[in-house]
């Protein structure tokens, strides 16, 4: 079914509102997005909505890894042990999360999202990103923490970048 010209354009300013979220703060495309296509342009299927959400935040994501690697703020060893322990996780928990009731997993995805608040509100003694040096113990607990945050992006359906951040 084709949307209406009202839900396009309800679709284009949330999706702008998203990416705009995106390119501030480097996260929280998806805690964003699924809310405003289920509850705003009125995508009934929660899970519909997740996976419509993943291609515009990894669409916005591209491009605000574009703009941060044209500017030398990307780690890549770093990155590249967290994304491919990350991506392993997103297809153990998507296959999990397509087994789970649509308005549970939102209700679960809300608790997630105060969990996480509650972390960042208590903030923790910031570190300089060059001080990362990629060995065997650091390479370890990307991956470990790489997998959770897949695990958790996957199950939910969202990009992971709130988490992650």
């Amino acid at each position: 079914m084709a949307p209406s010209s009202t839900q396009a354009l309800l679709s284009v300013l949330s999706g702008t509102f998203v990416g705009f979220s995106l390119g501030l703060v480097g996260g929280g495309g998806s805690i964003l997005a699924v809310p405003l296509l289920v509850y705003v342009v009125r995508i009934g299927d929660p899970h519909l909505a997740i996976g419509t959400s993943a291609v515009a935040v990894a669409g916005n994501a591209a491009v605000n890894l574009w703009h941060h690697a044209r500017g030398g703020k990307v780690l890549w060893g770093c990155a590249s042990v967290f994304a491919v322990a990350g991506i392993l996780g997103a297809f153990f928990g998507s296959t999990l999360g397509k087994m789970v009731d649509g308005q549970k997993l939102l209700a679960a995805f809300a608790v997630l999202m105060m969990v996480i608040a509650g972390i960042m509100v208590r903030g923790h003694a910031p570190t300089k990103g060059s001080d990362a040096h990629l060995n065997s113990q650091t390479s370890l607990r990307l991956a470990v923490i790489g997998f959770i945050a897949g695990c958790l992006s996957g199950f939910f359906g969202i990009g992971g970048g709130f988490l992650i951040v």
